[in-house]
This record gives structure tokens, sequence and C-alpha cells, in this order.
């Protein structure tokens, strides 16, 4: 599977961004997807993921009520809704893909990661 992350930028603190991640290569739907971010000099952190229908997602505290996964098996796209963003957000993110059966929250869970989009938020 290739992934191709879009969507980053600058945005000021309380905005918002969605993130893409076309997906390329084998059966999409057959795979759970996730996002992961990592900040300069911090560890790469689970964001976001979801299962290969749908029906079951898992975010990180530190998003939940603020970000959104979603995915769309017609179109081999997963999307990132960011809201009410904080400069603690501020990181490069990773669309990741694996064909497990439920979601994972471990970096080395996942077998495809695409090349990271930058999200920068000012204060």
């Amino acid at each position: 599977v290739q992934l191709q992350a879009s969507g980053g930028g600058l945005v000021q603190a309380g905005g918002s961004l969605r993130l893409s991640c076309a997906a390329s290569g084998r059966t999409f739907s057959n795979y759970i997807m996730g996002w992961f971010r990592q900040a300069p000099g911090k560890e790469r952190e689970f964001v976001a993921g979801i299962s290969w229908s749908g029906a079951q997602t898992d975010y990180a505290d530190s998003v939940k009520g603020r970000f959104t996964i979603s995915r769309d098996n017609a179109k081999n796209t997963v999307y990132l809704q960011m809201n009410s963003l904080k400069p603690e957000d501020t990181a490069a993110y990773y669309c990741v893909a694996d064909d497990r059966a439920v979601v994972a929250v471990r970096p080395w869970q996942y077998d495809f990661w695409g090349q990271g989009t930058q999200v920068t938020v000012s204060s």
C-alpha cells in the first residue's frame, strides 16, 4: 500500500485543518488506517485510528472531542478533521495502514507509512 498525505499547513490556535491520505496499490477496504504524529524531540505518538468498515474508531486522549477520523473506501481515502487546534498539536502527521483486524495504537503495529505532512499551530 502506498500512502500520500496532504492538507497540512499553518493555522492559528482555535482553527481547523483537514488532513487527507490517499491510498493505492492494494484493496484499501481491507486495511485499518490511522494517523500518528511526531513533534521535534518527541516520540512518535498515536493520534487516531479507524477500522476497515469505519465502525470502530480510537483516539488519543489529547485529541478526543476535537479530532475526527473518517474514511471513504470508494475514494481510497482517509481523513482527519482537526478542530480547536492548539499549539501542542504542532507536529508532522503520518498516515498509516495495516491489515490487522482491529485498530492498533503502537507504531510497530503498522506496516505501511506515508510521508509526513506538517501541521503548525501558532498561538
